[in-house]
């Protein structure tokens, strides 16, 4: 079947770097699939799943990876006594208003995509198969396989060059043949798993689903192929849309591709490559692409483990359609297959604070905005969050409480190494252990009195009563001891701790001194403050710490608007209602301006409570 972008060419070479790099995996990931042969290649190794925003697309791979074979269709067989495509191509069709193709694509409709015996026939047999199916005497799988088999018969016969944007004004000698419907060609071979197949934009889609290898191919130029291929879609739609032009094109609704547009194309990818949750990706791109394969390598570096990215060439000529660009004369395009490990890891911070978002990251990083230049974590805390995020640029921690600052900083600017061992010395020093008192008051009489290290404060957190960093009001620590204490897990969070994003700036500033309009423009600000109406250590006022009332909860909303008003794009956790509380603020402003409300879950196991995030995009 003639299709711009095909892969066919491209299989072994697929499974060469697969065996190449080693990669394992149960599930095959084909994000952009178009005819579907990368996926029916693959299905008697992997459980494949399919996914293209085109109908038609989806048809294809319904047909080719719900079937091991050719359907034996024997419902019909056993009622009509023949071979179903014998039995198809024997009919004779009367036209009438409702044969589509016949009345719109042949010169009947003034145009010619096809003559009018073959426009005829497609519309008849489309119509015999949904008898066909509404009359129980084929199978489901049966109807997708003769839909296919109809679609890619159809291209046969098609008088245009490839694509369905426009036709020839003579008749190709291919147009001129009698229209016959085909078996489907596909691989017969038996299916490794039961196979997944979706029709969803794929940037949506990957936000739910999760797998082992993922194979992207999305499109490298202008061409839409919803426009490209309408003719393809309406065949399998058979909707009657309305359709307009000299190419009687359907309507696009939202189907055009952000990859196809010169100016989002980049930003698609960069989202893409924060949403996937597959171990290993595979891209397939072009010379010719409108994102230079460097620009793309530098981006898949942001997200690849360890920074590590492979590239593999090869050379084939080009499918040219009436479209396509001319700079390459021609000759052979470079087309490149990009491989990296995503890096998965969440890296929980190694300061266990209250409010801290590590259970709820997975949830926050789905609603991050498509593209993210500086990630701003106004109130920064233990920095579970920003820590994880990846931005092009920069993330900003900023945290007003100058001790948590100081602890993060240390964390994070101290050779990891050198932090366990100056831990587990202070431990064998003051001979800490869970719950004993006299040690830990020892270390806490210390850090008041003569040595208030981030080192010392950060000791007394893990040993304290539910890990409270809780001052007077003269600012000595005055939480009592705990239950916990040192343990393998802290070591390794702390040993993992880092920051995803290539750039960090901090700062220990209130946040109401921030100059909000001197970021770029695809800055992303995230808010977690104290909630209003629940309670915690550091927002009572009442341990020489700012405290969170009525008036800083206006202050934060009134500031809010104000990011808005500038264009920027802000996140807020918070919580709306809380056992018998609504904050009643919070909930009349979000109604006031139109923000969206995101749940995101429940947090915190002792004092539970339902958060939402709250976004102005």
């Amino acid at each position: 079947m003639r299709y711009l972008g095909s892969k066919t060419k491209l299989l072994n070479t697929i499974e060469d770097i697969i065996k190449k790099y080693d990669i394992q995996g149960y599930t095959f990931a084909d994000l952009f699939a178009g005819t579907s042969c990368v996926g029916d290649y693959f299905k008697d190794r992997y459980k494949i799943q399919s996914n293209d925003f085109l109908y038609f697309s989806y048809v294809m791979s319904r047909a080719k990876l719900t079937n091991s074979k050719t359907p034996s269709f024997s419902n019909f067989t056993k009622e009509y006594k023949r071979n179903i495509f014998d039995w198809l191509n024997s009919l004779e069709f009367t036209v009438d208003s409702n044969y589509f193709i016949y009345n719109n694509y042949t010169p009947i409709g003034g145009r010619m995509f096809f003559t009018e015996d073959n426009g005829k026939k497609i519309d008849g047999i489309r119509i015999k198969i949904e008898d066909l199916y509404r009359d129980q005497i084929i199978s489901e799988n049966e109807y997708f396989f003769l839909l296919a088999s109809l679609i890619e018969s159809t291209t046969k016969v098609s008088n245009t060059s490839g694509t369905y944007e426009a036709f020839f004004k003579f008749w190709d000698s291919r147009a001129t043949k009698d229209f016959i419907i085909e078996p489907l060609e596909m691989i017969q071979e038996e299916l490794f798993a039961q196979n997944d197949i979706y029709n969803e934009e794929t940037n949506n889609l990957v936000r739910r689903i999760e797998g082992d290898i993922a194979y992207i191919d999305p499109p490298y130029t202008v061409t839409q192929y919803v426009s490209a291929y309408h003719m393809l879609d309406t065949i399998a739609k058979y909707d009657s849309p309305d359709i307009k032009g000299v190419g009687g094109k359907r309507g696009r609704g939202n189907k055009n591709s952000l990859y196809a547009q010169r100016t989002k194309a980049l930003q698609a990818f960069e989202d893409l490559f924060r949403q996937i949750n597959y171990k290993h990706i595979l891209v397939s791109y072009s010379n010719q692409g409108l994102v230079s394969i460097e620009d793309l390598v530098e981006l898949t570096k942001l997200f690849a483990k360890d920074g590590k990215v492979y590239i593999e060439s090869t050379d084939y000529r080009e499918y040219q359609n009436h479209r396509s660009s001319n700079k390459s004369n021609g000759k052979s395009l470079n087309e490149v297959i990009i491989y990296f490990q995503k890096d998965m890891s969440l890296n929980k911070s190694p300061l266990n604070y209250s409010g801290s978002k590590d259970t709820l990251l997975p949830t926050i990083i789905k609603e991050i905005p498509p593209s993210v230049n500086t990630f701003v974590d106004v109130m920064g805390g233990a920095f579970n969050v920003g820590a994880n995020i990846v931005a092009t640029d920069c993330v900003v921690y900023n945290e007003l409480n100058p001790f948590v600052y100081e602890i993060i900083e240390w964390l994070l600017k101290t050779d990891k190494t050198e932090i366990v061992e100056t831990i587990e010395e202070g431990i064998a020093k003051y001979k800490l252990e869970k719950g004993e008192k006299e040690p830990f008051d020892k270390l806490r009489l210390d850090y008041n009195e003569r040595d208030n290290s981030p080192l010392n404060l950060y000791l007394l957190h893990m040993y304290s009563f539910q890990n409270m960093i809780r001052f007077n009001g003269k600012h000595k620590f005055n939480t009592p001891i705990g239950v916990a204490g040192y343990s393998e897990d802290i070591k390794q969070r702390i040993l993992n701790f880092k920051v995803k994003a290539k750039n960090l700036k901090m700062m220990n500033i209130d946040y109401t001194s921030i100059n909000w309009s001197e970021y770029p423009s695809d800055t992303v600000f995230y808010f977690d403050p104290p909630y209003f109406i629940t309670s915690a250590a550091y927002n009572d006022g009442k341990r020489g710490m700012k405290g969170w009332s009525a008036d800083e909860e206006v202050e934060l909303l009134n500031i809010l608007s104000h990011i808005d008003i500038l264009g920027y794009k802000f996140i807020l956790s918070n919580v709306i209602h809380h056992k018998e509380r609504t904050n009643h603020l919070l909930l009349k402003w979000v109604e006031e301006h139109g923000f969206r409300i995101v749940n995101i879950g429940t947090s915190g196991w002792r004092y539970a409570k339902s958060e939402v995030l709250i976004v102005n995009y």
